[in-house]
């Protein structure tokens, strides 16, 4: 059990938040299965009010066996690992944690069942998982092995310092380099999308043209993001009327088979190492069906030429001249 002492008067989520750098929602995990108690009296509401010098106590789950009907008949490519991180290239149609409405194996069920340790502060469903990407997202993605690796790097990604650059195939070129600020919540009449709403969570993203075909049918676009919200990228395209090739839930309309999967790519990821504090860049290699939809006019050197780290940090470093949506 650890203990600290509350340093103002003020909500429980908020001070537990703040003292283990984690988000509110891992926070309300803990509050509703009972591991935090104030003045040695277990409390269970995440609106809980503190007074000044308050003992808080709390205890992190201990990891368990998930038990699941399903086994994991994928495998995942491992780009690093140590005793604190595991760095993976999540495969096109694996959901990352478990949910009422999955009924397939997860990724946290195939890290489960390869026998990782895994961080337990968001709770047992999502074991390690400090940011997820969509099931039909490929890409790079770091698992917490550990509660203070989890704590260390979830503060990072809402303080900015974890960096995330994608890519994609879109259907039309962008008028420009552009910055879209602007929030995204619930699709009042589609419960599977989510799309721009006034007062919603805000959300954050830049992008830019990398290439685009002779024909200007397919265009390679990177973005970057600066919040975390569900279908961020997706969303935000289709706010200015540009889709990724294969997304039809946010209105690309394909004319052809040959498109099978979203074309968006987690492509790089950079972050501070939890325990040497190490700044790590990590790449996850641009899939092949990429290349073979814009190779036809655009050779395999080009475009490796165009997405090296170093092309895409220096494109994202000084956007502040860039078209902003808001």
């Amino acid at each position: 059990m650890t203990e600290f002492i509350s340093s103002k008067s003020t909500r429980l989520d908020q001070e537990l938040a703040l003292y283990l750098k984690i988000s509110r929602n891992q926070v309300l995990s803990l509050i509703k299965g009972g591991n935090v108690s104030v003045n040695d009296k277990v409390v269970t509401k995440a609106g809980f009010n503190l007074n000044l010098d308050d003992k808080i106590s709390f205890i992190l789950p201990q990891t368990t066996q998930i038990q699941s009907e399903f086994k994991a008949e994928f495998d995942v490519e491992i780009l690093y690992e140590d005793s604190d991180i595991l760095v993976i290239n999540k495969p096109i149609g694996v959901t990352v944690h478990p949910a009422p409405s999955v009924k397939e194996a997860t990724l946290v069920e195939w890290l489960k069942q390869k026998n990782y340790t895994l961080s337990t502060i968001g709770g047992v469903e999502r074991a390690g998982i400090v940011h997820r990407l969509d099931k039909g997202t490929s890409g790079v993605m770091v698992v917490a092995k550990n509660n203070e690796s989890h704590a260390s790097l979830s503060s990072q990604l809402s303080s900015k310092d974890m960096g995330r650059i994608y890519l994609a195939l879109c259907d039309l070129p962008l008028k420009e380099n552009c910055i879209i600020d602007r929030p995204i919540g619930r699709h009042p009449q589609n419960r599977l999308k989510n799309t721009i709403v006034s007062g919603a969570k805000s959300a954050k993203s830049a992008f830019a043209n990398i290439l685009t075909t002779q024909n200007k049918r397919v265009n390679l676009i990177a973005a970057k993001l600066f919040t975390g919200r569900t279908h961020q990228i997706r969303v935000h395209l289709a706010s200015i009327n540009r889709h990724i090739l294969g997304d039809d839930l946010y209105g690309f309309k394909s004319n052809s088979d040959r498109i099978n999967r979203i074309f968006l790519h987690a492509y790089i990821l950079r972050l501070i190492h939890p325990r040497s504090n190490q700044i790590m860049e990590f790449k996850a290699p641009l899939p092949n069906e990429f290349y073979e939809l814009i190779g036809k006019e655009v050779n395999k050197e080009i475009v490796d030429e165009s997405i090296t780290p170093s092309i895409l940090c220096d494109i994202f470093r000084d956007s502040s001249y860039w078209m902003y949506y808001n």
